[in-house]
């Protein structure tokens, strides 16, 4: 094979003409060449994965990075911050990323068993959220011990890798038990969930930022003109700064989307195949070029201040153990082991494979070994906590490229970002609110592959609508309004349901824990479908009545 196959593909097997070819939504022809699926194990040209990979880097670049930079920025550092931790937390989770990702889709056989380390699908890991408000309760806490920032960091590193065995375990069970325990309609609630939860995340992108949506309610009459210290209850944007949801930045997102529905109409399919990435150019070229009343959306800050090469190591913090984190994290990562099985499954149904077999079993096995694996060498990279990222299963719904390949070209392309500073300088200097634009839509396709996954259940069953109806009210509702649990950011044990404020550091990390584990809507929903799930008989088996073939005698008939 010649550099020319192998770059562009063999002749005739890509039409890049077909491709490039702009569709007319008003043309009285409307058949059309269907978007081409690019199955798992697909040998696409390297131009075709190059792009694909880049669109599933983009997709996760925003969520990768955020728990690092929250908690350096927020917790570890505190007011006046200190943007070269941050810039190396965010190129260290990029290159950990990258790495984890590369190992999961390789899937690596153990010697001397049957066991695999990776899933050996289009299934990418980053940095997971699950972990992002034990670590920045956890450091608080030391912090206010008198341990150093950087220090506290160190010691929740080193408790993730304890902690993370627990995931190790649950992948080494026999895949029957894991079946038992994680059924369709199990995996179905779980992905469904997840879906809702991240498409509220990606609201809270789209109104300007995480950190300042959840720091709305400082802005409420009843506290309104009261003194707060950071993090200050608005959003930025380069050198603007406005209130969560200001109609500036609900603009600059919007043209993502507006771009998105322009592509569906009018763009050719290798378009439609990179609608999320040129989406998200456009809306950040509009960033660009915009400015309110002469403050400029995007600043080149990030860029000019990152350095030409970085690598993992730059920066070094010392492993230690903090025991009141224990059950919060042991907590999470069952969180991530029931996130890590959904996300398994809505792979599958987008890669169009069944969820059944071999193939799915030992991709359960390995998935699950690899999150605890990668977990540990992410501590060792000083980055925090890897698991697999639901919102890459949109991308792959909606470019119909489940390939492997691109999935090792997502790897590379996050190492890269994180090796050459300016790169991942690049990535952070997207406002928010362009992300968000993107986000939201993706992760909305997560919802749908949830329910796509329902189809394989007996919706019209008694038990199966009930176990849904419970888990996901449930499940949805503390997703949409979780404070009856959770605290308000900037206000430590302050929820009604078990404040703990007077409580020893041991009591205090496990009622942090009991906390995130009921405002976790996808992790509250899914223990409790798993719960009815075990206790609940099937529905009783109908029998059928046979209609008699008697004669029925007819009002009014005479006897013969």
């Amino acid at each position: 094979m010649g550099f020319k196959e192998l770059f562009f593909g063999a002749p005739g097997e890509y039409d890049y003409g077909s491709l490039c070819t702009l569709t007319n939504p008003f043309s009285k022809n409307k058949k059309h060449t269907p978007v081409k699926l690019y199955a798992r194990d697909e040998p696409i040209p390297i131009l075709l994965a190059m792009i694909m990979g880049l669109q599933h880097a983009f997709a996760m670049v925003g969520g990768l990075i955020t728990p690092p930079l929250v908690v350096m920025k927020f917790t570890v550092c505190g007011f006046p911050f200190c943007p070269d931790l941050q810039q190396y937390a965010v190129s260290a989770a990029l290159i950990t990323s990258g790495i984890c990702t590369i190992i999961n889709i390789s899937k690596i056989k153990i010697p001397g068993t049957n066991f695999f380390i990776g899933s050996g699908i289009l299934s990418v890991m980053g940095t997971s959220f699950t972990f992002l408000p034990i670590f920045e309760i956890a450091i608080s806490q030391m912090k206010a011990d008198g341990i150093s920032g950087e220090d506290a960091y160190g010691k929740m590193l080193g408790t993730t890798m304890v902690c993370s065995l627990l995931e190790l375990f649950f992948s080494f069970l026999p895949i029957k038990a894991i079946k038992k325990t994680f059924p369709p309609i199990v995996s179905s609630i779980t992905v469904i969930l997840i879906g809702v939860a991240l498409t509220g995340t990606g609201m809270k992108y789209w109104g300007g930022g995480a950190v300042c949506a959840e720091m709305v309610w400082k802005n409420h009459a009843q506290v309104a003109g009261s003194s707060f210290g950071p993090p200050f209850p608005t959003c930025s944007a380069g050198e603007t700064n406005f209130l969560f949801g200001a109609p500036q930045y609900i603009g600059l997102g919007f043209s993502v989307m507006a771009f998105l529905v322009v592509i569906e109409l009018f763009g050719s399919i290798f378009m439609k195949n990179c609608n999320v990435v040129l989406a998200l150019l456009f809306g950040y070229f509009v960033a660009g070029v915009s400015n309110y009343e002469g403050l400029r959306y995007v600043l080149p800050d990030n860029i000019t201040s990152a350095d030409a090469i970085t690598f993992l190591w730059a920066r070094t913090f010392n492993i230690g153990f903090y025991a009141p984190a224990v059950i919060p994290l042991l907590i999470a990562f069952l969180v991530t082991t029931v996130e890590t099985v959904g996300d398994i499954s809505a792979v599958f149904d987008v890669s169009e494979l069944p969820a059944e077999g071999k193939l799915y079993e030992e991709a359960i096995q390995g998935g699950l070994t690899s999150d605890a694996v990668n977990s540990i060498l992410s501590a060792l990279f000083t980055s925090m906590p890897n698991t697999t990222f639901s919102q890459n299963n949109g991308v792959i719904a909606m470019t119909k490229c489940a390939s492997r390949r691109a999935g090792l070209a997502c790897g590379v392309w996050l190492i890269l970002m994180g090796v050459f500073g300016k790169i991942g300088g690049l990535i952070t200097s997207i406002p928010d609110c362009v992300i968000g634009g993107m986000t939201i839509f993706l992760f909305s396709n997560v919802l749908v592959s949830g329910i796509t996954l329902a189809n394989n259940c007996d919706l019209k069953a008694r038990r199966t609508r009930f176990i849904f109806a419970l888990s996901l009210g449930v499940g949805v509702g503390v997703t949409v309004w979780p404070y009856a649990f959770k605290d308000l950011r900037g206000s430590s044990y302050t929820a009604a349901f078990w404040t703990c404020a007077d409580c020893s550091d041991g009591m205090k990390g496990l009622r942090n824990g009991v906390s995130i584990f009921l405002s976790t809507g996808y992790c509250v929903g899914t223990v409790l479908a798993m719960f009815l799930n075990t206790i609940l008989p099937s529905d009783p088996v109908e029998e059928k009545v046979e209609k008699s073939e008697e004669p029925v005698e007819k009002f009014g008939d005479d006897e013969a």
